[in-house]
């Protein structure tokens, strides 16, 4: 460390104190030492600084106490007083926009919190939310600092306390860069977004070790909590990345799509792509056939600007699709089945994944549109033992509570619960279309079939004969593509080539859609 008895003779005058003042900054921006820096790189991490350049615009980060230390006696602390004391916290820009960032620095105590550590954070998540600016954390750390005790944990509840103030209100997005254990990991599953890297990112409650001693499975970090695990299993992670350059330039895109907070719209751009584009290929896209899967991210390319989306949790609930775009320049969350995974229906992880996400783009004043093809809620005993209903009612209650605009489209198949769940008419949707290859119905015409004619089917001479002729009048009487805006159920039955242009109106019309919701301290959603 720097003192005044290291600088020339004359350092007491204004000079010599200002040349003090710039040789501790140097060393502040180094770091704790070359052969701690190395360590990180061996790693195939990149230094906290680094990590801040990628993330924000070039020379917009300002810094905020980078000569704190801890105060902290014992076990060789008082020893070991680095600046930062093992966080680095400020603000800049990111394409010109206010953003608060922290970035736990590995190569001083592992990243691990204190005191000191944790106040800092405090600090400056307190400015991000007076500012109205979104936070994003660069998690890199080995949990609370165990030398300090009982502080570190309290440091923790404070970060849990401000993420929660803080949610709905600010955008949050947690990144993660190095391990996250213990309750480390309640900050990130607190935030809106959390991205991993595959290989040096770790998240869970217990390590591989307690995991061995409690009950004897051998488990590799990765195995337990790496990017993957959470990505496609347990749901924990929104994004993952092979490398750090790219996970943080699609933070920095993610940053683009939402407000700085609750109080504004998401930012919009200038659009070369015209709105009344016609959507020809759709008409070959989706099979009129409704036994017939095709990929629904090809329906949003057709119908998105420049077919450009950000899909939220890509591998998680892949039965349902959650996605960040724009129309006409302007930012819209799309709700999706898809039926190439599980024939579109919703499940216990759907409706999770689903809820979650309007619940952000109302929090956020994201326009909903929904894109229906769902044959249902997925049957099984484990579906209903692990509580189907209550998930299910998550997302039914998130439609229900959005005061965004919102608006659904039924391209196939839309039926029972699952149809009234998917943003309906009923629910609460501003507008609602439908192709004119739509099946509004209670159940499938089979199985309708089977329950109406049950007696005429069982006392036929030739039962397949008759089951036949009563689904096909079955779905001549109730299931023909016009039945439900006959009934005001649906809005208006539109050619799907023209669903972009149609979409882009609505939207425009709704942009000053006011709903209030019943004076509250808040709900109680099913958990």
């Amino acid at each position: 460390m720097t003192t005044v008895e290291d600088l020339p003779a004359g350092a007491n005058d204004a000079r010599g104190r200002v040349a003090e003042l710039h040789a501790i900054r140097e060393q502040v921006r180094r770091g704790p030492s070359e052969r701690a820096t190395e360590a990180q790189r061996a790693k195939g991490k990149l230094t906290a600084r680094e990590r801040i350049e990628l993330l924000l615009d070039e020379g917009s980060f300002n810094e905020v106490e980078p000569l704190r230390r801890h105060r902290a006696t014992g076990f060789g602390l008082e020893a070991k007083k680095p600046y930062t004391d093992g966080v680095i916290t400020g603000w800049g820009t990111v394409h010109g926009r206010t953003v608060f960032t922290y970035a736990h620095d590995f190569r001083i105590f592992g990243g691990a919190l204190g005191e000191a550590h944790a106040t800092k954070i405090h600090k400056i998540m307190d400015m991000a939310i007076q500012a109205g600016a979104p936070l994003v954390s660069l998690n890199d750390g080995a949990g609370a600092r165990i030398q300090e005790g009982v502080s570190a944990l309290a440091g923790y509840g404070g970060i849990f306390q401000r993420n929660t103030k803080a949610s709905g209100v600010i955008p949050q997005i947690s990144v993660m860069l190095g391990p996250c254990a213990g309750g480390a990991a309640y900050s990130p599953a607190l935030t809106d977004f959390v991205f991993m890297v595959r290989e040096t990112s770790q998240m869970f409650i217990t390590g591989p070790d307690v995991v061995r001693a409690v009950t004897g499975e051998e488990i590799t970090q990765n195995g337990l909590g790496g990017a993957d695990v959470h990505a496609e299993t347990s749901g924990v992670c929104h994004f993952a990345y092979d490398d750090e350059v790219t996970c943080l330039e699609e933070v920095r895109y993610l940053l683009s799509l939402l407000p700085a907070n609750n109080r504004e719209n998401p930012p919009s751009v200038s659009c070369e792509d015209p709105a009344d584009r016609s959507g020809d290929a759709l008409l070959d896209l989706v099979p009129a056939d409704g036994n017939r899967p095709y990929d629904m991210r090809k329906v949003i390319e057709e119908i998105v600007d420049d077919g450009e989306f950000l899909e939220v949790h890509e591998r998680w609930a892949t039965n349902i699709i959650c996605a960040l775009t724009r129309l006409d320049g302007r930012v819209v969350g799309i709700i999706a089945n898809q039926p190439q995974s599980l024939a579109g229906v919703l499940d216990i992880e759907a409706s999770e994944k689903a809820a979650r996400f309007v619940q952000m783009c109302d929090a956020f004043n994201i326009p909903i549109v929904t894109f229906l093809d769902v044959p249902g809620f997925l049957p099984g005993v484990d579906q209903e033992h692990g509580g189907i209903i209550r998930h299910g009612a998550k997302l039914l209650y998130a439609y229900c509570n959005a005061t965004v605009p919102r608006i659904s489209l039924v391209l196939r198949k839309a039926y029972g619960g699952a149809y009234i769940v998917m943003d309906s008419q009923s629910i609460g949707a501003d507008l609602t279309y439908a192709w004119p290859t739509n099946e509004i119905a209670v159940m499938g015409a089979e199985g309708a079939a089977n329950v109406i004619f049950r007696k005429q089917i069982a006392e036929a001479d030739d039962s397949d004969a008759m089951r036949m002729r009563m689904v096909k009048e079955y779905k001549s009487e109730l299931m023909h593509p016009y039945y439900a805006a006959e009934r005001g159920l649906v809005d208006d039955v539109i050619d799907p080539a023209e669903t972009r242009h149609t979409l882009i109106r609505s939207l425009e019309m709704l942009r000053t859609k006011h709903a209030d919701l019943p004076a509250r301290k808040h709900g109680n959603p099913p958990q």
